[in-house]
């Protein structure tokens, strides 16, 4: 098969977007809306995804979906998600959205020490 449907406009990249691709960007966008609303309460935060946390052999807990290390001295604070564990627990694109959401208002909350209401008003605590 050739046409635009098969072949991308632009040679060397591909026409459709990965899962992985798409994920990062969803990632992005709520990141990005909230780091911009409390940066100067926030300081230096390194925003990461991973595709699965590293868990020792005897693992006994729930998959962690995300990870929040608290910088220290000349470090940045990092704020890591785990794709594949969220996409796992998620049947629509949706309930992706808002599992994303969730998990960036309450790490930041966490973060500050406020409230997740009080992090972005489309968080709702159900």
């Amino acid at each position: 098969m050739r046409g635009p449907a098969v072949m991308p406009r632009t040679p060397g990249r591909p026409e459709l977007t990965r899962p992985r691709e798409r994920f990062d960007a969803l990632v992005l966008e709520v990141v990005t809306d909230i780091d911009e609303r409390w940066s100067s309460r926030l300081g230096l935060v390194e925003y990461a995804v991973e595709d699965t946390p590293l868990v020792p052999d005897d693992w006994a807990g729930t998959v962690p979906l995300s990870s929040l290390v608290r910088g220290t001295g000349s470090r940045p604070t990092r704020l890591v998600f785990f794709r594949r564990p969220i996409e796992h627990r998620c049947e629509t694109r949706s309930d992706l959205e808002a599992l994303v959401l969730t998990l960036v208002v309450e790490q930041i909350a966490e973060l500050l020490g406020i409230d997740a209401e009080d992090v972005d008003p489309r968080y709702t605590s159900d």
